[in-house]
């Protein structure tokens, strides 16, 4: 159903926020996540691209977490449980941060590291060069025929589920001018980021398989550590750790959600 022209799918239990990768569309990122939470065990799924991102008209980064908790006030299904992804999940911190009282938990799918200013000012510079490169008529087709063989190589190593596969390949149409919009101002947020000022909630952060040493590993193991949470790593998960573990991520939010809806 919609309210107010979001997608709400359910029609009770817990309120699940889902929040993309990049500046993708919510609609068919997370393969058989909505249908899998709606089954079992009855949620309330919230499917909305919020300013900036998918189909919705342009936002900031630093204004997203505000425009999410204005959202669940109007849709009057707070506190919800936050599943995000890569700078969605950057988000879903934020909120967490700066209206504690509007999450209940949280699943962060290999999340961009806001807690690492380093990290966040080299992907807002490549970003940015990258977007610039795009608005170039000549660059914008090689730009594009690069990232399509990039995707489609990647997809035919990884021998993903039917629908995951798919939603990869949607990878190959990115609008790059409109991910380095979405990801402008990371790095001012990151240097004012604090884990001091997260809440205790019920969370989990899975990482990707890289090698505990990076910056990302590190920047996961802290964030779980502030929120009180744990941190999950699978066999050769990649960044799109909810497209080649889609059965794992539907067990971890369905735990999460057991989790806060019993606490005790």
């Amino acid at each position: 159903m919609e309210i107010d022209g979001v997608r709400v799918h359910g029609g009770s239990g817990q309120p699940v926020l889902l929040l993309p990768g990049g500046a993708e569309a919510c609609d068919g990122f997370f393969p058989g996540l909505v249908e899998g939470l709606v089954a079992d065990p009855g949620c309330r799924v919230i499917v909305h691209d919020r300013p900036g991102t998918g189909t919705a008209a342009d936002g900031t980064l630093a204004g997203a977490a505000d425009h999410l908790s204005a959202l669940i006030d109007r849709l009057g299904c707070g506190p919800v449980v936050v599943v995000g992804q890569s700078l969605g999940g950057a988000v879903g911190v934020l909120l967490a941060r700066d209206h504690p009282d509007r999450v209940a938990g949280l699943v962060l799918l290999d999340p961009t590291v806001i807690n690492e200013p380093r990290t966040c000012a080299v992907l807002e510079r490549m970003t940015r060069v990258l977007g610039a490169a795009a608005a170039v008529p000549g660059l914008r087709s090689v730009l594009a025929g690069l990232l399509r063989v990039s995707v489609v190589r990647s997809t035919r190593r990884q021998r993903l589920r039917p629908d995951c596969e798919a939603a990869q390949l949607r990878l190959a149409s990115l609008d790059i001018p409109m991910l380095a919009r979405a990801v402008r101002g990371i790095t001012e947020l990151s240097r004012g980021f604090r884990e001091a000022d997260l809440p205790r909630v019920p969370s989990v952060v899975v990482t990707a398989d890289r090698k505990p040493g990076t910056s990302m590993r590190r920047g996961h193991t802290r964030l779980a550590a502030a929120f009180g949470g744990e941190v999950v790593c699978w066999p050769g998960a990649t960044h799109g750790v909810h497209l080649d573990h889609p059965g794992e991520t539907l067990a971890t939010v369905r735990d999460l959600v057991s989790r806060v809806s019993s606490p005790a």
